[in-house]
């Protein structure tokens, strides 16, 4: 098992260039399942989720061929030959469930393991299947398995009871492979749906209201395989801006797209970083003291849950008390005890966090307990006197990219070593 070591006090400078989205990705790898021909994808992060999620579409009969140094994934799945996604691979990835959708879509039939995932707080997905039986789709639960029959499905109208991102998607997949209307109200409004929404239109189905919390979609059952680009992921890029507000310094997030970060931005902004968009993407610089900034998590485009971590550690070297508040998943809290290891000074009452700065950081052995609970921990290695060591980062290899070698690119000394 892998840990990395970190000795803190250095300022970044120069360029991270973002990778796409995994967020994103793993939607779009779904998406191939629904067409008879080869689906290509550019702009794929180098990241275990999107193996993992290559190998569950393996074992449903796809033929994939990866060029991971050049971000290519061609998915062929002509000759899909399984309706069941197991166990043994659905628990480690939560949305390795996509195939539900997916499935159904394709085949009219499904057995799908449900999902693991994080190790943080449950995540039910009833929502995902409420929707799917208002389309008419029978849903049976045996021994941990979905087993679902679209014998009779038909289109729907559905209000999703909370705008879940995985219910939207495979909702949408499902959706779109459905020859009459299916409206989906109180649908997520992420980036990464845009982004589905966008590639099934090109694949053949119609879909009006892109970006909005209403869609209506008429499927088609002749969807057609197309060329898509993932898009960047505003989470590498919100943590890279934390980086230098908490290290110093300044660095361009190349490929980065600033209309996918404005919450972030506008708090970060507030909190005395200098941010200019550019061409290439988004700069970010600091050059003085930090002020405390109240952040509280919300549905897009709201302040991402996602980023609530991240938040923590920079606030945690702000210059004043600032409160960080999650209402998505109330329970997601794991780093904040690690963080107090390193001399943060955060107390917690229930989903909230108040945080005293400016602390002192200083190096120690701490461990993380999820991908974002990593990143934050880093973070916080980088602003540290002293040397950090951050066990069990194989939950960062889930969702950043080469983090140790982009942070060592622009100055960090950051190494990895097997424990």
């Amino acid at each position: 098992m892998d840990k990395l070591i970190i000795q803190g006090g250095h300022e970044l400078h120069g360029e991270v260039q973002i990778a796409g989205a995994k967020n994103a990705a793993l939607p779009l790898m779904a998406a191939s399942v629904l067409v008879h021909g080869t689906t290509e994808l550019s702009n794929i992060p180098r990241l275990v989720d999107v193996r993992t999620m290559g190998r569950v579409l393996e074992n449903l009969g796809l033929v994939i061929e990866r060029d991971e140094d050049a971000g290519r994934l061609s998915l062929n799945a002509t000759n899909l030959n399984s309706d069941t996604a197991p166990y043994e691979l659905v628990k480690t990835m939560r949305a390795s469930f996509y195939a539900l959708g997916a499935l159904i879509g394709r085949l009219g039939k499904a057995k799908v393991s449900l999902p693991g995932g994080c190790a943080w707080g449950p995540r039910p997905v009833d929502i995902h299947l409420k929707g799917l039986e208002a389309m008419g789709v029978t849903i049976d639960l045996d021994e941990g398995y979905v087993i679902a029959d679209a014998s009779r499905i038909h289109g729907a109208h559905f209000v999703l009871s909370f705008p879940s991102v995985g219910a939207t998607v495979n909702l949408l997949l499902v959706a779109a492979t459905i020859p009459e209307e299916t409206v989906l109200d109180n649908v997520a409004r992420e980036p990464e749906v845009t982004a589905l929404v966008r590639m099934l239109q090109q694949m053949g189905a119609t879909i009006e209201g892109t970006g909005s919390s209403t869609l209506r979609i008429v499927g088609t059952r002749d969807l057609k395989p197309i060329k898509q680009k993932v898009i960047a992921d505003r989470i590498e890029a919100g943590t890279y801006l934390a980086a230098v507000g908490m290290a110093g310094g300044e660095i361009t997030l190349k490929g980065a797209e600033p209309e996918h970060l404005t919450m972030v931005i506008a708090k970060a902004v507030e909190a005395g970083l200098h941010i200019t968009v550019t061409a290439e993407g988004i700069r970010v610089r600091r050059n003085g003291e930090l002020r405390p900034v109240d952040v509280e998590t919300a549905v897009y485009p709201g302040f991402a849950t996602d980023m609530q971590a991240q938040w923590i550690a920079l606030m945690s070297v702000a210059n004043g008390s600032s409160f960080v508040t999650d209402t998505i998943y109330t329970d997601r809290f794991t780093h904040v005890a690690e963080l107090i290891r390193l001399g943060a000074k955060v107390t917690m009452k229930e989903n909230v966090a108040k945080i005293q700065g400016p602390a002192t950081l200083k190096g120690a052995p701490v461990m993380s307990t999820d991908l974002r609970a990593s990143a934050c921990l880093v973070l916080a290695g980088l602003a540290a006197k002293g040397e950090t060591h951050i066990s069990r980062i194989y939950h960062l290899d889930r969702g950043y990219e080469r983090l140790e070698e982009k942070l060592r690119n622009v100055g960090a000394v950051i190494e990895r070593q097997s424990e």
